[in-house]
């Protein structure tokens, strides 16, 4: 996200991941940053903020206040004169911080004008326009903004990052004090995403946060030190959380699962802990029977684990996401598919034992899917591309990057795919301009990457002008992408955001 003071009013694109960093701040909290949900928001956060021409015709002639460059915070900001105090946290002010704001009857200009800067009924349409980041600055400019801006409904499916030195404001004195979250509580954030804490921290963030006990839904850990007791502490005193993420976290063990998992939950992702192995899985099938949602990565995961999983997960489970489980192969698969029948959405992503043959599995049991992820599954060859044509044909995302057997003859049975809406074809190594000739013919294609495919020139990119429906193309790394290709689509595919 760009930063405010250095004037950009375009920020450059998010990363996949969406997270949105906020400038630090002197205590701390902030550089705190918060999560963003969809692809469709973090593609339109990519582009210039457009502002709705809802400003009289009086303050749009006014050569001071800028009004062309309105997408940037600080232009607002020139709009009601004042600048964003010194010192004032991103996420969360504190009473006398807002008392120093400058009130509405202190701003220049005639009466009308200070009216229009602070009528609510248009800041509630403005302030749509702005991404996070952004309204973090503008909730400092005056209180008439601050009140409009913590409102909720601007941060729905937004998540705070919290590191462990932005929970704790150092004293004169040396000690320690934990942050007021209640500029949180406002805004009714239900998610956090705490990184680096301890059994402490966690312990201390349920004891500040008001509505840690029956509020909170959604709880993300990431390269913590909680250990078997904290987790069970807090599964037991978060009584609201149903979605629970543990990442990098080392210290708790299988038996912490064991002791902690509760019923309630409903989707859960456990990546990079070295405790987890198939006895992990054996707690999660039979506690969670609800759950809806797995993502796992576990090097030590083995085809025993995916045995564990009863009718009940068969019948709720609709994701399952195995990242580089490199233990698991097609005879994990077999189990996988009689155990989740009704799976929707399946990754396989770094599961290199897997052959074409498991992936006959899945297209012949898993008939729902709608996104299959392949990638870096370097075994796949086209055989497994038309086991996936013919028999999934609800199928809308299929991602295939660095599945270096590819060839143009894979995508020739894709190419009858009416229902594939996302392809990624990352480092295809193989794919040549004749294999792009088959695509011509999806007319559903919205979203193609070809970022990092050697053997691409710019004849054959060029013929992608065909599929006029295509909204988003990736490019990087492409040697054939050159500077005239990329005007050349910007003449002829004006709808679709070109990846450069």
């Amino acid at each position: 996200m760009s930063n405010p003071r250095n004037g950009d009013t375009k920020p450059p694109c998010l990363p996949r991941n969406g997270l949105v960093k906020i400038p630090t701040q002197p205590n701390g909290l902030g550089s705190a940053s918060i999560t963003k949900g969809t692809p469709a928001v973090k593609n339109r956060l990519c582009q210039p903020s457009s502002v709705p021409a809802i400003l009289s015709p009086a303050l749009a002639h006014r050569s001071d206040l800028s009004i062309p460059s309105l997408a940037s915070p600080l232009s607002l900001a020139a709009l009601a004169s004042v600048s964003s105090p010194p010192g004032a946290s991103l996420v969360g002010l504190t009473t006398s911080e807002v008392s120093e704001q400058p009130s509405p009857e202190r701003l220049p200009g005639s009466p009308s004008e200070r009216q229009l800067a602070v009528d609510e009924k248009i800041l509630n349409r403005l302030f749509w326009y702005f991404s996070a980041c952004e309204k973090c600055v503008l909730a400092q400019v005056c209180k008439a903004w601050r009140r409009v801006l913590y409102q909720p409904k601007f941060w729905v499916g937004l998540t705070p990052v919290l590191h462990t030195k932005e929970l704790y404001n150092v004293l004169p004195g040396g000690e320690k004090e934990f942050v007021s979250l209640q500029g949180f509580a406002v805004r009714g954030f239900d998610g956090f995403c705490l990184v680096g804490v301890s059994d402490l921290d966690i312990c201390e963030f349920i004891d500040n946060y008001p509505l840690s006990k029956k509020g909170v839904k959604s709880m993300s850990l990431k390269r913590s030190t909680i250990t078997d007791a904290g987790l069970e502490v807090m599964l037991e005193q978060m009584q609201g959380v149903v979605r629970l993420e543990l990442s990098g976290c080392n210290d708790f063990t299988e038996a912490g699962l064991w002791s902690s998992l509760n019923a309630r939950i409903t989707a859960l992702s456990v990546s990079d802990c070295i405790n987890v192995a198939d006895d992990a899985i054996a707690a999660i099938s039979q506690l969670l029977p609800n759950l809806t949602e797995l993502n796992l990565q576990a090097y030590h995961v083995t085809d025993t684990a995916l045995a564990y999983f009863t009718a009940k997960q068969g019948y709720t489970t609709h994701t399952l996401r195995l990242n580089s489980c490199w233990e698991i192969t097609n005879h994990g698969v077999v189990n996988m598919v009689h155990s989740l029948p009704n799976l929707s959405v399946l990754s396989l992503s770094g599961c290199s034992k897997v052959t074409d043959d498991g992936v006959e599995l899945v297209a012949e049991n898993l008939r729902k899917l709608r996104s299959l992820d392949l990638s870096w599954c370097p075994r796949i060859t086209d055989m497994a591309l038309e086991y996936i044509a013919c028999d999934l044909h609800k199928l809308e995302e299929l991602v295939l990057d660095r599945c270096v057997r590819i060839t143009d003859t894979g995508l020739s049975y894709l190419s009858t795919m009416s229902s594939l809406r996302s392809l990624y074809l990352r480092w295809c190594c193989q794919v040549q301009d004749f294999g792009l000739k088959h695509l011509l013919s999806m007319g559903s294609l919205r979203l193609l990457s070809l970022a990092g495919c050697p053997l691409l020139t710019t004849t054959g990119l060029s013929g992608l002008v065909q599929l006029q429906e295509l909204e988003e193309l990736e490019l990087t790394n492409c040697p054939g992408a050159t500077p005239e290709l990329f005007k050349y689509f910007s003449q002829h595919l004006p709808c679709c955001m070109v990846i450069e």
